[in-house]
């Protein structure tokens, strides 16, 4: 993070080329100064060591341990017929479990030296099953002896730090690296102003950096880790304050609504009351639209909680005040069925210039990238000519060619699908830059809005528009229980039956493209457990119509189809001229057909818990309650049910984003919600550490306020140019 020439020095430099390869291509590690910021991922002390007995399958993984015996077998195979095969198998204790390594061939007369009984050291390798027991195969290892000086140096004090590594470059390897540059981290500039960290009691960071790679005792971990997540903390929260600051310096055009306008009649004409939450959060965005420096709102919603609803009275709002308001969607399928219910629920009041149309009346364009000439050509001129009020679109809206006539007001559905570049993209498509509001279903956490949306004001709509009904979710449990998948089909034909229609839906499409042995993907331990790739929506409608499903109309929906043919597909489900449709994830977001009440999620285990969340969205969204069955063959006690088992227990999109967080790792959710933050952090824990974030928040707000430029503190700048190239990088890696 600190760019300062003793930190920016190159390792090829300081450890030579081609140990700076393995940690530039394995770890992403090229300066001293990403080094020093590698930290240990834990301690391991010398008395008291990692339980063999809670090993992880198929991870890589370091143990430290003492041998307790080591046997020298011979054996006969083709490669040595005569009996002259050698496997050494030692066994490695550490008080709460034994495990085995083995090694083979050649590689086994320097072991059998070096691992007698009663030796300590240090084991890395992948963790397999052999025999129905444990084992780690050649694994590298480093003997503990303490008695050279080369080993107490590099294992002085009692806690020996365990580093993210790989296969390439164990954790001591690592452990050595970060000894040779530990000197420079006297040259570290300190981010913080010193005020705040005395205020706070926090140690330099100098210190900071010796005590997380060198502690003595465990205060000294504490010490170090509460300083260096301040860093995070405080760097990032600068950065949206900076943002944040820039963004209410810009001028905007304030937009009333007019008294008996768009808005007045849309209004009138709706056959429902808003819900108390709507209203709240319509007045809240109002106020925002009414000032001369621009909106900049997340609109956080469940799903189905009537988002697009106050999205369409803000964008309303705006073309009465005469300016033009753009919808961005993430996907073309999602652009088409907002453009269709968006008109359908302005009636003539979406037909301006047409006859019909009312007096009120505008025009509501769709504009996506596959789009033929002349439907493009039209819709562009009607934005550029101030003819349509609204449009909706991909990121096609984004295009150099896309010029508006006076773009007032920009909605972004499904945030975490777009960069914080492509925002300011499209932004700068206004004379003024417009109002933005962002829109996602996917329930945030306070901590990790405040960390990845850090630049925008929240609103949160957490109740259901009258008339939506419960949705039931069941796990089936596919390889215990065969019978729960037939009655699973018979839930469906029931459905079907009582006039209803039913989702079914797959991890993959199933054509040659996505063969996962073409893909070259690594797959998960669970996959390697289970040897057979994730179900795919061909085969599965293709069994389905031959099978249980027979008679029925069955239709599938994928990604790859043409978007004439996907929007037919829609439109045909959408109009009950199929049964049951079989999808990929195209439906997650946003589909809406009130007659569908069953959904049936294939390999559920597969999918995240936000993405099941909203899936299930799908359903329930009519009069008639809603049924989710999560099929899988996950056995019982496996972290993939347990996650299962959440989803099935609560509809509190919330609660269940919380779960989420805990099981991954926040890098993922941050990485996925905004380009770049997903590096910044490797410190902080957005869930455990939430009170600090709240405190870096408000400090760097103070600061911001008192000193944009941040005249008097150069470390801050530095360790902010730092960030932001990172999230540069990282965005042009993506875009």
């Amino acid at each position: 993070m600190d760019l300062v020439p003793a930190l920016e020095e190159p390792l090829k430099k300081v450890l030579g080329p081609p140990t700076a390869k393995v940690m530039a291509e394995h770890l992403g590690l090229h300066t001293v100064g990403d080094l020093l910021h590698h930290y240990p991922r834990r301690y391991e002390e010398r008395g008291q060591l990692t339980h063999l007995a809670d090993l992880p399958m198929d991870e890589h993984v370091t143990v430290v341990a003492m041998v307790a015996d080591a046997r020298l077998h011979s054996f006969a195979s083709s490669k040595a017929p005569r009996g002259k095969g050698q496997r050494l198998e030692v066994t490695i204790t550490d008080g709460s479990g034994r495990l085995q390594l083995v090694f083979f061939g050649n590689g086994v007369h320097k072991p059998h030296k070096d691992l007698l009984p009663g030796t300590r050291a240090m084991f890395a390798g992948k963790v397999s099953v052999f025999n129905r027991r444990l084992q780690l195969a050649h694994p590298a290892y480093e003997l503990l002896r303490g008695d050279s000086e080369e080993a107490v140096e590099t294992w002085a004090g009692a806690l020996i730090p365990i580093y993210p590594a790989t296969a390439k470059l164990e954790s001591w390897k690592v452990g050595k690296a970060i000894q040779t540059v530990l000197p420079s981290a006297q040259e570290a500039v300190d981010p913080l102003p010193d005020t705040l960290r005395e205020g706070r009691g926090l140690v330099a960071l100098p210190e900071a950096l010796l005590k997380i790679h060198r502690p003595h005792t465990k205060a000294d971990i504490e010490d170090a880790r509460s300083r260096l997540k301040w860093d995070e903390a405080f760097v990032l929260q600068v950065a949206l304050a900076r943002r944040r600051h820039a963004d209410a310096q810009l001028p905007a055009v304030a937009r009333k609504p007019k008294p008996d306008g768009l808005l007045t009649a849309f209004d009138a004409r709706l056959p429902f009351t808003l819900t108390e939450g709507q209203r709240k959060v319509s007045k809240e965005i109002f106020d925002d639209l009414a000032t001369e420096h621009p909106m900049h709102r997340l609109l956080q919603g469940e799903v189905g909680s009537g988002k697009t609803m106050v999205a369409l009275r803000a964008m309303l709002a705006v073309v009465d005040a005469g300016g033009q308001a753009a919808m961005l969607a993430p996907t073309e399928v999602l652009a088409q069925q907002h453009h269709r219910s968006i008109v359908e629920m302005m009636g003539e009041l979406a037909e301006g210039g047409m006859l019909g149309g009312a007096d009120q009346a505008t025009k509501v364009v769709l504009l996506t990238g596959s789009m033929g000439a002349a439907a493009r050509r039209q819709a562009l001129l009607d934005l550029v000519t101030g003819e349509a009020g609204i449009v909706i679109g991909t990121h096609a809206l984004i295009e150099d060619k896309v010029q508006f006539h006076d773009l007032g007001l920009v909605v972004v559905d499904e945030q975490h699908r777009f960069g914080v570049e492509q925002r300011d993209a499209l932004r700068g498509k206004g004379k003024q830059p417009p109002h933005l509001l962002v829109m996602t279903a996917t329930p945030i956490p306070r901590t990790v809005a405040m960390t990845v949306f850090g630049d925008l004001e929240t609103s949160v709509l957490d109740q259901l528009p009258a008339g939506r009904s419960p949705i039931a979710s069941h796990v089936v449990p596919a390889a215990d229980k065969p019978h729960f998948l037939s009655r699973a089909w018979e839930r469906v034909r029931e459905e079907v039956g009582n006039g209803h229609q039913a989702y079914v839906v797959c991890p993959r499409i199933g054509d040659e493209e996505d063969d996962p042995k073409k893909s070259g993907k690594k797959k998960s331990p669970e996959d390697e457990a289970e040897k057979r790739p994730p179900l795919a929506v061909l085969d599965v409608a293709d069994q389905l119509s031959k099978g249980p499903l027979s008679g029925l109309k069955v239709e599938v929906l994928h990604g790859r189809m043409h978007p004439d043919d996907k929007d037919a597909v829609m439109r045909r489900f959408a109009a009950g001229e199929t049964d049951v449709l079989v999808a990929t994830t195209v439906i997650e977001v946003g589909v809406n057909v009130p007659n569908a009440t069953a959904m049936v999620i294939m390999d559920a285990d597969r999918f995240g818990v936000s993405q099941l969340h909203q899936l299930r969205g799908r359903v329930g969204r009519g009069s008639a309650p809603g049924l989710c069955l999560l099929v899988t063959e996950m056995p019982e006690a496996s972290p993939a049910r347990q996650r299962l088992n959440a989803v099935a227990a609560t509809l509190d999109g919330f609660e269940l984003s919380r779960i989420d967080l805990e099981q991954r790792r926040e890098g993922d959710v941050l990485g996925q919600a905004q380009s770049g933050a997903r590096t910044s952090l490797r410190m902080l824990a957005v869930i455990e550490d939430e009170e600090i974030i709240a405190e870096a928040r408000e400090e760097a707000a103070t600061l911001v306020a008192a000193d944009p430029e941040l005249t008097n503190l150069p470390g801050l700048r530095t360790a902010l140019d730092a960030l932001l190239d990172e999230e540069r990088e990282q965005y042009l890696e993506k875009g």
